[in-house]
């Protein structure tokens, strides 16, 4: 590939990802054969190979693409989400009431005599 092609075309596209992401696609078109998105968009390919067609390809307008929209995701606050079953259980009360909740009585501390 083309230093130069490479950046002339990524003036058009902006993100480096989606610049790969149009080549190989189109390289891959373009080494099937057979069709007509096989044949080049561009005129005068002699000495080029298929990546710097691709390339000549954006930069000449020939090739398009649509960048998608952003959307913005949230993050769902805990006020709609549904508890588990299982939390009613594992809460723990203070020590001098009967924790219930996990079944055991609360210790009674007796006094020793020594």
């Amino acid at each position: 590939m083309n230093a130069e092609l490479v950046k002339k075309a990524l003036e058009k596209v902006v993100n480096a990802n989606v610049l790969v992401n149009l080549i190989s696609r189109r390289v891959r078109q373009l080494n099937a054969g057979g069709g007509g998105l096989s044949r080049p968009l561009i005129a005068n390919v002699e000495n080029l190979g298929a990546a710097d067609i691709a390339l000549r390809e954006i930069i000449e307008d020939r090739m398009g693409f649509e960048m998608p929209d952003i959307e913005v995701l949230t993050r769902p606050n805990g006020k709609s989400r549904k508890k588990p079953q299982h939390s009613a259980r594992n809460k723990t009360g203070p020590a001098d009431e009967e924790n219930v909740a996990n079944g055991f009585p609360a210790r009674k501390e007796t006094e020793t005599s020594s």
